[in-house]
């Protein structure tokens, strides 16, 4: 893979307070290791080797876990929020220069098995400034909230769900550096803006994914990750 991965992982897990009372969600341990360990060693397994962690709130121990990545044979590096906490949006836009032109957005709390290859070729074909994955959900792991119809993104909002969407957003984006400008340095916002902002000047690409997502956002699909990872490794062996 020849993009860097920004992972998004500044959240202060709100949902998972009972667990995360002093511990960033990324360091929750999930089947023996910590979440972002297992984020690693997936991207790692599909060929990327450099990656951004995008950290606030008690960002310092995951860099004292992770270290520089050598370890698994990766590059990891990292960009704090800094005095105030950035919406994710703003986060991206505050890591570009670490980034280049072109670069993977994932979700800190998300574990995506899918064809990232695939998905990079999309993209830079696209000759657009965004890429949305989505999957169909028919709100089975979550609301949906794409309507996605005839190979392209029709509509996106998490707000103002409608009965015709079918999608999700899958929780992997892929930008050029262009996506992140016209937001004032001062202003924070979400990737959900950034996303709608594209499709509406027709500058976002969508790429359905077969299958679904795992996620450790909610102590729910925290403990259907940690079950699915479980069982995958007892299988190995």
């Amino acid at each position: 893979m020849s993009l860097p991965v920004a992972i998004l992982a500044g959240g202060r897990a709100t949902r998972l307070q009972s667990i995360t009372e002093g511990m960033p969600k990324s360091l929750v341990d999930v089947a023996g290791r910590p979440f972002a360990v297992r984020q690693i060693e997936l991207l790692r397994d599909h060929g990327f080797t450099d990656m951004v962690f995008l950290v606030g709130h008690l960002g310092e121990m995951i860099c004292d876990t992770l270290g520089d990545g050598i370890r698994w044979g990766v590059h990891v590096r990292y960009v704090f929020d800094g005095p105030r906490a950035l919406g994710t949006g703003s986060a991206v836009g505050a890591a570009l220069p670490d980034l280049g032109d072109s670069f993977f957005v994932l979700y800190g709390d998300s574990y995506l098995e899918c064809d990232y290859a695939a998905i990079e070729r999309a993209f830079v074909g696209s000759g657009k400034n965004g890429l949305m994955t989505v999957c169909k959900n028919d709100d089975r792991w979550d609301a949906s909230n794409v309507l996605f119809a005839d190979g392209r993104i029709a509509r996106y909002d998490k707000e103002g769900r409608t009965p015709d969407m079918r999608h999700i957003d899958y929780g992997l984006g892929a930008f050029r550096r262009a996506a992140f400008s016209g937001y004032a340095e001062d202003e924070a916002f979400d990737l959900v803006r950034v996303y709608q902002d594209l499709l509406a000047h027709e500058d976002l690409v969508g790429f359905e994914v077969p299958g679904r997502f795992y996620e450790i956002g909610s102590p729910a699909g925290l403990d259907e990750t940690r079950a699915y990872l479980a069982r995958n490794e007892s299988v190995a062996r």
